[in-house]
């Protein structure tokens, strides 16, 4: 029996979860929103892009399906499906510069072949209810309440993610969301100096 993580994949995940960490420090800080449009994108973008690389590890599916059963409705999805959705709308059409100004459309989705993860996402959650979730940021002491919006429709409109997910609270809210279910399979965290 293979003991997991095995080298590889111990390499990829310590590599991974450190810059995924040093990315939600950044992005959680006041100070991190008053930077530029473009700046703030490309961290965001980069912090999705670690977290749906690492829920590629085998352990992630057990973790999000255990999820289903024991957290809230809806939860699994959002760490899962919601979660990649975003990472694939902004890896594969790398043509925007800013949160506010990423949408889809049917067609553009499907640009190149039907059916691939965006399109299924979309025709599975379009028209489903609000999910309305709330965050408590301890050093602020604020409690933050969200709501995830999915799309009415999925046609030849333009589905915009901010209507999905605001940028500032629906970007910490995830990745608060994602740290938690990082950290179900972390042993150990050692501070830097």
């Amino acid at each position: 029996m293979e003991v997991r993580p095995n080298k590889s994949e111990e390499l990829f995940l310590t590599l991974a979860y450190n810059r995924f960490y040093d990315l939600f420090d950044e992005i959680m800080k006041d100070d991190f929103w008053g930077k530029d449009d473009w700046y703030r994108f490309s961290r965001v973008s980069n912090i999705f892009s670690v977290y749906a690389e690492i829920l590629s590890y085998e352990p992630f599916k057990y973790v999000l399906d255990t999820l289903k059963i024991q957290r809230p409705p809806m939860e699994s999805e959002i760490g899962g499906s919601l979660f990649k959705f975003i990472r694939n709308v902004i890896a594969h059409f790398p043509i925007f510069e800013k949160w506010n100004d990423v949408w889809v459309s049917k067609e553009l989705v499907n640009w190149q072949k039907e059916g691939l993860t965006i399109d299924r996402f979309l025709k599975k959650f379009s028209g489903h209810e609000p999910v309305k979730y709330r965050f408590w940021e301890a050093d602020k002491k604020q409690m933050t309440y969200i709501t995830i919006m999915f799309p009415h429709q999925y046609h030849s409109n333009k589905i915009f993610l901010n209507d999905i997910l605001s940028e500032k609270d629906g970007v910490k809210f995830s990745l608060i969301m994602m740290r938690q279910i990082l950290n179900t399979q972390v042993e150990s965290v050692e501070e830097k100096a």
